[in-house]
């Protein structure tokens, strides 16, 4: 097959981003920034400080997402011209120069694609993630840890602000669960495929006979909630435990019984929250943590029984989506979108952008297959 000229290339990128500008919507946003900036001016804002983070959170979003596609746009016009420049002088370090941007174009033009399809109903939202060692005894706390390190570390290298509400900690090493928030716009639409079971297959530094061992640790992605959104939820369900908040090998965080864990009876989901000095506090967070559990159960309930009256069978949520192997070779492969990457110590420090952005084209096939 022979290749596509860089004009031809040029002019389908250019008609990609014409779409890709027309979905997000560029004039809408811009006003959405003027609003939030004349908002964020307002000396009385920061008497709400919870509302202020939100303003603020939001506007650096959009007038990041803005300057990606600005940027793109010019980076097009400009690779047009050193085409143009490189076939006028007849110098190949120029025409080099416009291949390489060229390359780099396609890849950033790709990944701003992937923004387009997250529809869904809580896409746009912050993403509440819990993290549960699972089978595996040891080696599964320690995995559970290093899953928790892996998305911070992502959450990081994009600016994403976090909090952790809660981490329970193993006797032995690594923990046992972990709760925290991605508190970025559209963090939800863009980990909701990170849900289900991650399988590590590794030599244990557990086991003193050195032996191969595999240890699993379940995902939960949910959108938090917000005020628009309905929960009811009956104080009669509940149990509500105060305990002292802990750190790894019982160095205590405070001297006071301030953490708080909630057990929703009808359902059994246990929520906790520790990360505040106030039991007021924990239990306010610790009941948002509930609702959006409660809701992502009810949105699933009603997907599922969708499914039953097309006689589809139900979601399967849980299930294993991804190995990362450490011995006796070295891969990570995502068992949906078949993407591999052969360098787990990068995966394993965040680098996981090539799984989210090929499991939500995954996704968005999904749904349009079952629409």
């Amino acid at each position: 097959m022979a290749a596509i000229e860089p004009e031809e290339q040029l002019k389908e990128l250019g008609s990609t981003l014409t779409g890709i500008e027309q979905v997000l919507d560029l004039d809408g946003m811009r006003r959405d920034i003027a609003e939030l900036r004349e908002q964020s001016a307002d000396p009385d804002l920061w008497n709400d400080q919870e509302r202020a983070q939100t303003v603020t959170r939001r506007l650096s979003y959009l007038e990041s997402e803005l300057g990606k596609v600005e940027g793109l746009r010019q980076r097009l016009d400009d690779t047009v011209t050193l085409y143009e420049l490189a076939q006028e002088m007849d110098d190949a370090d120029t025409r080099t120069e416009a291949d390489d941007e060229l390359a780099g174009l396609h890849k950033a033009v790709q990944q701003l694609e992937v923004r387009t399809l997250m529809s869904g109903e809580y896409d746009a939202r912050e993403a509440l993630v819990t993290i549960n060692a699972q089978a595996g005894g040891v080696d599964a706390a320690d995995w559970a840890e290093q899953l928790q390190r892996m998305y911070l570390r992502w959450a990081e290298r994009h600016n994403y602000p976090t909090e952790i509400y809660e981490t329970s900690f193993a006797e032995e090493a690594g923990i046992k669960s972990t709760t925290f928030t991605v508190k970025a716009p559209y963090a939800y639409g863009t980990l909701r495929g990170e849900h289900g079971t991650h399988r590590l297959v590794r030599i244990s530094p557990f086991d003193n006979q050195g032996r191969r061992q595999t240890s699993f640790a379940g995902l939960d992605v949910v959108p938090v909630v917000e005020q628009s959104d309905h929960v009811d939820i009956d104080e009669n369900d509940l149990r509500i435990d105060v305990y002292r908040s802990s750190g790894p090998g019982g160095q205590g965080v405070n001297t006071t019984d301030s953490a708080v864990r909630i057990t929703h009876i009808p359902s059994g989901i246990v929520v906790s929250c520790q990360n505040e000095r106030s039991q007021i506090q924990n239990k306010a967070t610790a009941m948002n943590v509930l609702q959006a559990k409660l809701l992502e159960r009810k949105r699933q309930e009603e997907a599922d029984k969708m499914s039953a009256l097309r006689g589809e069978g139900t979601s399967s949520w849980g299930t294993q989506i991804r190995n990362y192997v450490l011995h006796p070779y070295q891969i990570v492969k995502d068992l949906r979108t078949g993407i591999e990457v052969g360098n787990p110590s990068a995966v394993l420090d965040g680098d996981i952008d090539e799984f989210i952005e090929a499991e939500i084209r995954w996704l968005r096939q999904q749904e349009q297959q079952t629409a």
